[in-house]
């Protein structure tokens, strides 16, 4: 019996925000993610959600709040979300993500500041932006 999970598994990382509609502006506006699904109404005992990732991929975040018990993102400086992008990243790209709200940051471990650049988005995770292609082999 085979443990291996399957290549093509859709995955979805979740991550509490302090405030959806700037994590938008960032993912949405600056990175260039689509909104795939989010809440449009207030449900009392339900979390409010925004899903975020590219159009057919298998991969998306989802993005919640919860208004009546609201959780302080946690974010350390070492919760990585990495975009391979196989070349550096533009500097209009960079000037987007700052503009939707992100902040330059020193990455933690300085593999990152020399393959890339990382952002921090509004409520404090961070993204890099790495210049690198990967493969199972990097």
């Amino acid at each position: 019996m085979s443990h291996a999970i399957d290549s093509a598994l859709r995955v979805r990382m979740a991550r509490p925000s302090r405030d959806l509609a700037a994590a938008g502006r960032f993912y949405v506006d600056g990175l260039g993610l689509a909104v795939l699904w989010r809440t449009t109404e207030r449900v009392p005992g339900e979390h409010d959600l925004l899903m975020i990732g590219p159009p057919g991929a298998a991969w998306h975040i989802e993005l919640t709040h919860d208004p009546e018990r609201p959780l302080e993102p946690t974010p350390t400086v070492d919760d990585l979300f990495v975009l391979y992008l196989g070349a550096p990243a533009g500097p209009s790209l960079i000037e987007r993500l700052l503009a939707a709200g992100g902040t330059r940051v020193p990455a933690h471990n300085p593999y990152w500041d020399e393959h890339g650049v990382t952002i921090a988005d509004p409520d404090g995770y961070r993204l890099v932006l790495c210049s690198r292609a990967w493969s199972p082999e990097s």
